[in-house]
């Protein structure tokens, strides 16, 4: 971490801070964490490695404070620019821990290396239910046993909360349609469009809408342009699904890459100041929407 990102980041958050009620609790705008975490950057530095295997949850990683909790789940096809559930891991885990520390009065867990405690979590494994939110990236690609339909409706019916990302076009909105409908029946829990007046929009940050963002290759590759799938990705969906009380159980951020604005925010100070504040932003108000609801 490197106090000038830390600083643009602030100064970029601090004019969209909403706090009240509930929230106030959680807003430490600009402050440093106890510990001494290190910034992932892929390509060099911390986070030189590529295909980290899993670092599998276990019951010494609970404490009571927050990990990020990704879920692991097999895939049956292939999507460009994803690599099924480790798309965008450790980077996006181990960054949005860090500024999540900052930004907030969240305690997050962190290890002896003064780096986060994220894990990987098994849908079947019966530690899922420690974690307050669980990150899915790839959807598109993912394809779950029976077992995993069952022990992850328990899960979300018992307050958990399911955060997807990072799937592109029709034929992965498809997949993730079909895979999530068979935990959640859309008779009895469809899909809808999150309104920009949904309290999570501006839980502690005043989100107005949700940005089309693309990987950092992508987005390097084709001189900005930031629509993976062309003509089959023309813009951004933010959907969610709610239970019978109308409290956000699944949200779905389709046609965009908001992962990538954590994971990459030391690779570009162009990417970093065009799309990391806006994506830490949602990022931090789904996880106070979900640990207070």
């Amino acid at each position: 971490m490197t106090a000038f990102t830390h600083r643009r980041l602030i100064a970029a958050l601090a004019a969209a801070v909403a706090v009240a009620g509930a929230t106030a609790a959680f807003a430490a705008i600009g402050q440093e964490p106890q510990w001494r975490p290190r910034i992932w950057v892929g390509g060099g530095g911390y986070g030189r490695f590529r295909r980290t295997p899993p670092k599998w949850a276990t019951l010494a990683n609970f404490d009571g404070s927050f990990n990020f909790c990704r879920a692991y789940y097999s895939s049956n096809r292939p999507e460009a620019g994803g690599s099924g559930w480790d798309t965008d891991f450790p980077g996006a885990d181990n960054n949005f821990s860090v500024r999540l520390a900052e930004l907030t009065m969240v305690r997050v867990k962190h290890g002896v290396d003064d780096q986060p405690d994220y894990v990987v979590v098994r849908l079947t494994d019966p530690l899922l239910a420690r974690c307050p939110v669980l990150h899915v990236e790839d959807a598109g690609t993912a394809r779950f046993s029976d077992a995993d339909v069952a022990a992850l409706r328990t899960y979300l019916l018992k307050g958990g909360f399911l955060a997807v990302d990072d799937f592109w076009g029709t034929a992965a909105w498809e997949q993730w349609a079909a895979e999530i409908g068979r935990v959640l029946p859309p008779g009895q829990y469809p899909i809808a469009d999150i309104p920009a007046d949904h309290p999570m929009m501006h839980a502690l940050y005043d989100v107005k809408k949700i940005e089309q963002v693309s990987s950092i290759q992508f987005w390097i590759r084709n001189g900005g342009s930031v629509s993976e799938r062309g003509s089959d990705s023309p813009h951004p969906n933010f959907r969610g699904i709610s239970d019978p009380h109308g409290r956000l159980m699944v949200v779905m951020a389709h046609n965009t890459d908001i992962p990538d604005t954590w994971e990459r925010e030391g690779e570009s100070q162009e990417y970093f100041d065009r799309y990391s504040p806006g994506g830490y932003a949602l990022g931090v108000n789904i996880v106070l929407y979900a640990m207070t609801h």
